[in-house]
């Protein structure tokens, strides 16, 4: 055993520079998909806390990095501008460790108001140690190299514990508790287990790279630390820490899928609501165009006939019920018609594409820019809820179908006709691809304006959807 212990040393310090350079590389590869990750749309917490996270791996594999390119820069730099180096490695450790902290602080948001003093916690550590063992100590020194290396240890040890150890720790627990608040009412269980294995590897890399640190004569580094466990294992430390962070990275890359998940769901009620309002018009047209119309003919002739009927006083009372019935029915339709629209207002033009292009709906899945040269003319109300729609469902499209990353949303006046163009970045589609029921209802809604419709698009291209129709210019 002893024998085999000696190897593996002899192994590792011959090949210590792989060892960092893997290392930095595992925490540094982290934090860059990580940041990618965190451009991604969503309402969920841990996409709002993943910046910390991608920003603690790409410090933290900068500072790794250290290790191997200060030596060499040491072989022809100014003794000066290595301490420098050196200063801005242990800065970059510190640094690193309050992202980490700060990510696990992030997750467990919103916090109870007893708790809110949380969020200020990691800054809080943070400042005490630049203002403590990092600048303290630097001005205790002359400056020379060994000196810096002694304060190196010490710093270091100390952003360990003070800020490692703990926001490794609370990086795990907050992965745990995201989990169950957040991930488990959707159902997903194998994302849940893959943030619990996520969890665990934060919490290993908390103990490791938190608690054992550089030696230095004192508790705990001066019994447990990164030589002792050289030593005794003949395996560096920078080795179980690349192992935890490369299983922290597959747990990651894995439970991420719930971003795509959240979007799939969410664009899924998107098309349901729309199915649903374009059900609701169309039986509230045929209600109105078709079965009112009938009823005021048949009210119509339930008049002519008491008028005919004269003094035959059964027949007088069986026409006055009729024309009650028929009075009543109306009522009814027209109860229900007002119910089915109620969400048809008066609106402004630029004030109603100004917000639906800002609708969270669309604008948390897609960033929209908007260019509204239009004045903000009033219109009724079936016209607001057409422009509406057809401005929803052309920014739905570019969500669910085109993958947009981009909209532009563009509207001008131009003799008494409003020309609206929404342009999307998305994969575009051919020209003799068959139209959905979306673009077909999109086309009557502009009929219905008084307008037309135009797609332009072409397979990874993007698509125009052009519309154009009359608004009456009156105050």
């Amino acid at each position: 055993m002893g024998t085999m212990v000696e190897a593996l040393r002899a192994f590792f310090e011959t090949n210590r520079i792989i060892v960092y350079s893997v290392y930095g590389q595992v925490f540094f590869t982290m934090g860059i998909l990580l940041a990618f990750q965190s451009l991604r749309h969503s309402r969920l917490q841990l996409a709002r806390a993943l910046p910390w996270l991608a920003l603690f791996g790409i410090s933290h594999g900068l500072h790794e990095w250290g290790d191997v390119f200060i030596p060499i820069q040491a072989t022809y730099l100014p003794p000066t501008l290595v301490d420098l180096l050196h200063i801005a490695q242990v800065f970059l450790l510190a640094f690193s460790f309050l992202c980490l902290f700060q990510f696990g602080v992030a997750t467990l948001s919103p916090l109870p108001p007893r708790w809110r003093w949380v969020y200020w916690a990691p800054g809080a550590i943070f400042v005490l140690w630049v203002l403590g063992p990092f600048y303290g100590g630097l001005t205790q020194i002359p400056g020379v190299l060994p000196d810096i290396a002694a304060w190196h240890r010490v710093a270091a040890a100390l952003a360990h514990y003070s800020l490692g150890l703990p926001g490794g720790l609370m990086a795990a627990y907050g992965l745990r508790v995201h989990a169950h608040r957040h991930i488990a009412p959707l159902e997903l269980p194998q994302i849940i287990r893959t943030l619990r294995i996520a969890g665990l590897a934060m919490a290993g890399y908390g103990i490791a790279g938190g608690l054992i640190g550089p030696a230095v004569p004192f508790f705990p580094g001066d019994r447990l630390n990164e030589t002792a466990l050289f030593q005794a294992l003949g395996i560096p430390m920078p080795v179980w820490r690349s192992v935890l962070g490369l299983i922290l990275l597959a747990a990651l890359a894995q439970a991420l899928e719930v971003f795509q998940v959240e979007m799939d769901r969410r664009i899924e009620e998107m098309e349901r609501m729309n199915i649903m309002a374009m059900e609701r018009e169309r039986i509230a047209r045929d209600l109105h165009d078709h079965v009112l119309q009938q009823l005021y003919a048949a009210g119509l002739m339930a008049e002519a006939l008491r008028e005919r009927v004269g003094a035959d006083a059964a027949a007088v009372e069986v026409a006055d019920r009729l024309l009650a019935a028929l009075n009543r029915a109306v009522e009814d339709i027209r109860m229900v018609l007002s119910t089915m629209q109620r969400g048809l207002h008066p609106g402004r033009l630029r004030s109603l594409l100004a917000e639906l292009a800002s609708d969270p709906r669309f604008s948390s899945l897609v960033h929209v820019e908007t260019h509204l040269e239009v004045p903000d003319l009033p219109l009724e109300p079936v016209q607001a809820a057409h422009v509406a729609a057809i401005l929803s469902e052309a920014l739905s499209n570019a969500v669910r179908h085109a993958r947009a990353r981009r909209v532009r949303v563009e509207a001008q006046m131009d003799s008494g006709r409003c020309l609206l163009r929404i342009q999307d970045d998305g994969v575009g589609m051919a020209p003799d691809r068959p139209e959905g029921m979306g673009l077909r209802s999109m086309r009557e809604r502009a009929l219905l304006l008084g307008g037309s419709l135009r797609i332009e698009s072409a397979p990874g291209r993007g698509t125009c959807v052009c519309v154009e129709f009359p608004v009456e210019q009156r105050s």
